[in-house]
């Protein structure tokens, strides 16, 4: 009797117990903490979506942060989902990618976070090459791409196929200090990270920008992983 009773307790937990996913619909500016950025509520390509333009700044003055952070998002462990897309600025210059990401483990002040990008102009390039670096792994301030690109080369990038002005499904998957990268409706990722540069940590969720890029930005969730 008693080993009956445990198990109807067990079903009622699994069964009552709330879903952990959060939803954020990204139809609206509220809610973000603007770093670099500025931000509109959009529709484009048929979904709600939030529009990032990089700030302007005086002179010719660029900076590295270029990010709309979520301010309810505490996240350490867990899969992170969202639809981005992304085209280049008609200023920019020949050698923007319409660069256009997901952050994490950032801090408050996005003064340090991870960073895994797109660069959808590389995707279907004519050349191997550049068709390489079409995903990106960095980790700021300390870790830009350039710095790993350098130390690592073809360690902390990839190729996936992109296109620019298309809805690109993301979604991360981050285990400690790891972090794998899908694309798509892929089974397999495209990128591993297996040395998160913070660490195991925690911190929020941003949206992600490069220089020359408008980026569009819908519907983010995240699901913490279970204890």
């Amino acid at each position: 009797m008693r080993s009956s009773r445990a198990l109807l307790g067990l079903t009622a937990l699994v069964a009552f117990t709330p879903d952990p996913t959060v939803v954020v619909p990204l139809n609206s500016t509220n809610g973000l903490t603007l770093v670099g950025v500025t931000a509109a509520a959009v529709s484009y390509r048929g979904r709600d979506a939030v529009r990032l333009t990089v700030a302007p700044r005086p002179g010719a003055q660029m900076a590295l942060v270029n990010l709309a952070l979520i301010d309810a998002s505490a996240f350490r462990s867990g899969t992170i989902e969202l639809m981005v897309a992304s085209t280049v600025a008609p200023d920019a210059d020949t050698s923007a990618r319409g660069f256009v990401g997901l952050a994490f483990h950032s801090t408050p002040d996005a003064s340090h976070f991870e960073n895994i990008y797109l660069r959808p102009t590389n995707g279907r390039a004519r050349e191997q090459l550049r068709r390489n670096h079409a995903v990106q792994y960095e980790s700021l301030p300390d870790y830009p791409w350039d710095r790993l690109r350098h130390d690592a080369p073809g360690q902390y990038e990839s190729y996936t196929d992109l296109e620019p002005a298309v809805w690109t499904r993301m979604r991360i998957v981050v285990d400690g200090a790891r972090a794998q990268l899908f694309v798509g409706d892929a089974q397999q990722p495209c990128l591993v990270v297996n040395d998160l540069k913070l660490g195991p940590t925690s911190g929020r969720i941003g949206l992600w920008i490069g220089p020359g890029t408008i980026g569009y930005f819908s519907r983010l969730s995240f699901t913490p992983a279970h204890p």
